[in-house]
């Protein structure tokens, strides 16, 4: 297919696609899915190798939220069921944080609700950075808090702080209707914060809200703009309790052809499968790595994901190594060119919900009560519960929607 081989040589050589490329690719047919993951491949082993960074996330504070975003089980207003739990303590986030990187993990991104951080929340952060830099050497730190204000990025990194996510999620044409209380300016004028503080940037987006094929392209092309150094890809999950509730959208192949479509116009750039791997791709995760370089381990920030031990063994199944603490993410001309963390693994975080991180309401899994693909629920569905079905062909496996019950904020322990 030509379009995929002018994909490719442009990849290659970090060329923008056009416009019409871009679309071309969201317009494949299933017919012609595993040409274009080849392609995309391609691009993504020349600068990324088969090696997968494994992220890890720690809630810091939960739910009640007064941004109003649709997508978000902590929105104002949500009725979704999750953990909801003010702040955790420095030595709270620190122990949830060495799960994960016990689990294989180099970066942990912390994640609060909320329109932004106070001056006192950059406190509580910076010491939570702190905590887990003093206790867990070599690790990466990225925060995630929402809108910032004048000099609330430096002061992150002076606490320590590698990154800052704060995603587009949809085009600019489509934001006003996802979020009214806030802008998408202010989110790009975050992202800019971000950059001028010497922070990693990290930006991304959310599919499945019901948006087109052209905003997909718009904000895909507009975060190439921002020249983020990650761009996490989330997959709405559809919380009950939330206006979105009812979009089912997308289908294994549909999160394949996104990915792959991101992959080539930021073909140098950290791509991360975020929130929704577990529910919208399913058994085609696997794929998806030859596209995306990064992923998160365990569970995400209101809902469960795979068991740790799943996505280990599914990443080296598939023929990728888990990316060490002493390797560099990024290839040498975007870590050589500055950044706080461009000279490690210049990753961010991308997994928040209502301010703006990233994996929004998050993925379940298989592994809660319902059973599923995972095979590692916190506790086993009683007798009187029917288990569902798996579904079949391209529909939605509504069952693989669970809310996180362990982990931060919990005496139980992490999936991770």
């Amino acid at each position: 297919m030509n379009l995929l081989n002018t994909l490719v040589d442009k990849g290659l050589r970090r060329e923008s696609p056009t416009r019409e490329e871009a679309l071309a690719v969201l317009a494949t047919s299933d017919d012609d899915l595993l040409d274009v993951v080849a392609a995309a491949g391609k691009v993504r082993r020349h600068w990324f190798g088969r090696r997968v960074k494994l992220n890890y996330l720690v809630n810091l504070k939960s739910g009640l939220c007064p941004e109003d975003c649709s997508y978000c089980s902590q929105r104002l207003g949500s009725k979704a069921d999750i953990l909801k739990y003010t702040w955790l303590k420095p030595d709270q986030a620190s122990e949830a944080a060495a799960a994960g990187l016990a689990g294989g993990a180099k970066r942990v991104c912390l994640v609060a609700s909320g329109r932004g951080p106070t001056d006192r929340d950059v406190d509580r952060v910076s010491d939570t950075i702190k905590a887990i830099k003093e206790q867990n050497e070599g690790v990466e730190v990225c925060a995630c808090l929402g809108l910032l204000s004048d000099g609330q990025a430096e002061r992150l990194r002076e606490a320590g702080a590698d990154a800052y996510n704060h995603n587009l999620n949809t085009s600019e044409a489509t934001y006003g209707g996802i979020t009214t209380t806030h802008t998408y300016a202010d989110r790009v004028d975050t992202v800019h914060k971000a950059h001028a503080a010497g922070l990693s940037a990290c930006s991304g987006l959310i599919a499945g809200m019901g948006e087109s094929d052209e905003d997909l392209v718009d904000v895909v092309f507009s975060l190439r703009e921002l020249d983020p150094d990650s761009v996490p890809v989330n997959f709405l999950i559809p919380f009950e309790g939330t206006p979105l509730a009812k979009e089912w959208n997308l289908t294994p192949q549909r999160c394949l052809r996104i990915l792959a479509m991101v992959r080539f116009v930021c073909p140098d750039v950290e791509v991360r499968i975020a929130g929704g791997r577990e529910v919208h791709l399913r058994t085609m995760q696997p794929l998806a790595l030859h596209l995306a370089n990064s992923i998160f381990l365990g569970d995400y920030l209101t809902s469960e994901g795979q068991a740790g031990k799943a996505d280990l063994e599914m990443i080296a199944d598939a023929g990728f190594e888990v990316e060490g603490a002493d390797q560099v993410t990024l290839p040498e001309h975007r870590s050589a060119a500055g950044g706080a963390c461009g000279s490690h693994d210049g990753a961010g975080c991308g997994s928040h919900e209502g301010s703006g991180c990233g994996s929004h309401e998050e993925p379940g899994c298989g592994s809660h009560q319902g059973g599923g693909v995972c095979g590692s629920a916190e506790a086993p569905a009683p007798e009187s519960a029917p288990v569902a079905a798996p579904a079949v062909g391209n529909e939605p496996r509504t069952d693989l929607v669970a809310v996180r019950r362990r982990g931060a904020g919990t005496d139980l322990a992490p999936n991770a």
